[in-house]
């Protein structure tokens, strides 16, 4: 058992938004995340949850995983999330600015919201590695007066965790990505701005410079499902993600990705999903989300 020791403490009920060096850094039962009986949000900032105290759940895109002490996860600005809201669960959580470091900075961890969201048990030296970089962050942002010399010192900090975790998960000494791995990754890139625009594979394929049988071969290669089906798994997850985090109406949600009408994105939705908006929508915030089915996600 490790403890994070020291956070920042903030009024109970507020959100674990970042604070002044663009960096927050607090426990979960100070948040809002943590109520009886949630419902799905979705947060515009890097969340990451490192679990100290009980077991309990985190529901993420739709997808419930168990934590227990030692489990971190990463949430990815845009993500919908949700804690189970189990009693004696703690936390600590580490927030940052969705632009606050780049892909240069953290080489081999995709930055921007696209695959899924990282997760691991840590134990042993890795849980005490991990846990002392939550607590250095959570102490610097408690003590340091604030200024540009801090807030790099903390960025600094930030990524320095980040980049530790990576190598938990990727040791430096792999094989270099292949090319099917390099373009996909520029796919999906494209993916996540453009999956409100177009929903046309030719489109993507133009924009890198590449055929609609390049991204095919690439997207087959890491998910095992087409360029068309990636593009599809992208657009229905957004939908999702809005129809459990917005009051917007089935027929606002299909318009805002590229269904004028109603009954088309009905039909999208259910051939995807396997249920009708409105279903959907029900069962997520009835808290019986166990009983949608999976929607088929990218992976990468």
């Amino acid at each position: 058992m490790f403890s994070i020791g020291h956070r920042t403490r903030r009024p109970a009920g507020t959100p674990p938004a970042p604070a002044w060096a663009g960096v927050g850094a607090c426990a979960l039962p100070e948040t809002d995340l943590a109520v009886r009986q949630p419902t799905p949000r979705r947060l515009s900032y890097h969340l990451l949850v490192l679990t100290t105290v009980g077991q309990g759940t985190i529901e993420i895109d739709f997808d419930t995983r168990r934590c227990h002490p030692g489990t971190v996860v990463w949430i990815r600005p845009g993500q919908a999330l949700r804690f189970g809201g189990q009693p004696g669960l703690d936390a600590s959580l580490v927030s940052w600015e969705r632009d606050l470091l780049s892909g240069e900075q953290l080489p081999g961890l995709t930055v921007e919201d696209a695959g899924p969201t990282a997760s691991r048990d840590l134990a042993g030296d890795e849980a005490d590695v991990i846990g002392a970089g939550f607590t250095r962050l959570a102490d610097d942002l408690e003590r340091l007066p604030p200024g540009p010399v801090a807030a790099s010192l903390v960025r600094h900090e930030l990524a320095a965790l980040l980049l530790r975790m990576a190598l938990l998960t990727r040791p430096d000494g792999e094989s270099p990505p292949s090319a099917e791995a390099r373009t996909f990754a520029r796919f999906r890139r494209a993916l996540e701005e453009g999956h409100a625009s177009s929903r046309r594979v030719e489109d993507y394929a133009e924009d890198l410079g590449c055929s609609v049988r390049t991204l095919t071969r690439a997207s087959l290669a890491i998910t095992g499902r087409t360029a068309k089906q990636v593009v599809d798994d992208r657009v229905a997850l957004e939908a999702r993600r809005l129809l459990a985090c917005t009051e917007d109406s089935v027929a606002e949600v299909g318009r805002s990705l590229g269904f004028p009408e109603p009954t088309n994105f009905g039909r999208f939705f259910h051939r995807e999903v396997g249920q009708s908006p409105g279903n959907f929508r029900l069962a997520v915030r009835d808290g019986s989300n166990h009983q949608v089915p999976q929607q088929r996600v990218a992976g990468g």
